[in-house]
């Protein structure tokens, strides 16, 4: 079947104007870092999973199968949704799947199609004084079937968990059409395999997620914000241990922001400095339903300073204040993004080892390339960092360090592993880091994951070619 064809019947699922090809689809299979360009055969929006399931038969039936990517908000930075050469494809954007279905407050859970942004399910809980405590910079366009595809993470890990803690039920659409209703709304459900979890974190490479059903909680009331500068990154680690063990389930995020990474935000967006220059700084919020003791919460900072474990420190007397904070945090990779091409590393390191991962790596790094700018930043809650690389004075453009980015890679995996991390903590594998996972996962492993691949997708339709070599 010609794929002329093939795009003929795509009209008899979708109206016109759920189809996009040519100039109409470039914006959909342009993605976030601008690394992958190639168009698929079409790009189509659903409305219901009805659709879903007659396009992947649909797909399933030529000969040979046309592939199907499942897309978000398309803000992913490792190309879970590149479009590959050589593979016909259907890229099957979300976006219109969109309907905040159940509120339950007394079950404090929320049913959602997969493609309602993060930032509209917040909006929709404000009423009820309930929160997903999911929080990502680009929640504005970030979906929920994209955050569970990732097994997304965010800035409030260590106190609610990421995508795969906050979700209790699925509805799948399988690679033959069939659609799994696992919309499961019970805290306790013992009943065999919990099948939602081979769906999270799969990247659409198993199955396209339609609907969920995931975990609310109650609006802390009372929430308190500072923001400290150290000497060192083993003073902020040491802040962190102090601030956890006093206030444990009130600390919500603990968010590390290296020197290059704070001078970088207030340079690129005009913010003045809220601290004094210092090589170190962290973001801590306490957030609670029950007052705060905010005297013990400065109390704690102070015996810091004292202990000159603590350089400086402010603290947020109101939520503007707050929010002034939170910015400097969340603009960080907008303001890379301004100054140009870096190399991100998004990797999990235990939290008693990165301190020495990072010393170590500077040091190999500004070796190799003296005066390359590492930016440094991440949820030290979790063991999260966000290494990304810029050019500092060791390249004179963008070009000359991104063609040293397989030798730059290479160092700061070495590191990765050496200290017992992870490549990828909440971004995901997609197409980036594809070839990266047999150094990092065993034989057995790889053998698991390809059978569970053959189980789900014996065509291989489903987002080929993506996460397994």
């Amino acid at each position: 079947m010609t794929h002329s064809l093939f795009i003929t019947q795509l009209a008899d699922i979708f109206a016109a104007h759920q189809i996009k090809t040519n100039d109409a689809a470039r914006p959909y299979h342009t993605d976030e870092r601008n690394r992958y360009h190639l168009a698929p055969l079409a790009v189509v929006l659903p409305h219901s999973t009805a659709q879903i399931s007659r396009l992947i038969t649909l797909c399933a039936a030529q000969n040979p199968p046309v592939a199907v990517i499942a897309q978000g908000g398309n803000t992913g930075l490792v190309g879970g949704c590149a479009v590959l050469p050589d593979c016909p494809s259907i890229l099957l954007n979300l976006s219109q799947l969109n309907r905040v279905i159940e509120i339950d407050p007394l079950n404090q859970t929320a049913t959602v199609d997969a493609g309602v942004t993060l930032q509209a399910l917040h909006d929709a809980l404000k009423p009820y004084q309930l929160i997903f405590p999911l929080t990502l910079a680009s929640q504005n366009a970030a979906t929920i079937g994209g955050n569970l595809a990732t097994n997304a993470g965010g800035t409030q890990v260590l106190r609610y968990g990421s995508m795969r803690d906050l979700c209790l039920g699925l509805e799948v659409v399988l690679a033959d059409g069939s659609v799994w209703d696992g919309l499961n709304t019970l805290r306790k459900n013992n009943t065999g395999y919990d099948l939602k979890h081979v769906f999270i974190g799969a990247e659409g490479t198993l199955g396209v997620i339609t609907r969920a059903v995931l975990k609310l909680f109650p609006a802390p009331l009372h929430r308190t914000c500072a923001l400290v500068a150290c000497n060192d990154l083993k003073s902020i680690l040491d802040t962190f241990r102090t601030i956890k063990s006093q206030f444990d389930q009130q600390l919500t995020a603990f968010e590390y922001i290296s020197a290059n990474a704070f001078d970088l935000v207030c340079t690129q967006f005009d913010i003045t400095p809220p601290l004094e220059p210092a090589p170190e700084y962290a973001l801590i919020e306490l957030a609670s339903s029950l007052p705060l003791n905010n005297d013990a919460f400065e109390a704690a900072l102070d015996a810091l300073s004292h202990a000159n474990v603590l350089q400086n420190a402010a603290i947020a007397h109101n939520e503007q204040q707050s929010t002034q904070f939170w910015r400097i945090r969340e603009l960080i990779s907008a303001a890379q993004k301004k100054l140009g091409k870096n190399i991100k590393h998004d990797i999990s390191l235990p939290i008693s080892s990165i301190n020495a991962f990072c010393s170590a790596t500077y040091a190999a790094l500004q070796q190799a390339y003296p005066m390359i700018e590492p930016t440094v930043f991440g949820h030290i809650g979790d063991g999260n960092l966000h290494f990304n690389v810029s050019r500092g004075g060791a390249f004179a453009d963008a070009d000359g360090l991104m063609a040293c980015e397989p030798q730059i890679n290479a160092t700061v995996y070495r590191f990765v592993a050496q200290f017992h991390g992870s490549i990828s903590a909440e971004h995901g594998i997609g197409l980036l880091k594809r070839d990266l996972l047999p150094t990092v996962k065993s034989d057995v492993e790889l053998r698991l994951m390809r059978d569970i691949k053959q189980q789900f997708d014996p065509q291989n339709i489903m987002n080929p070619h993506k996460i397994l070599p």
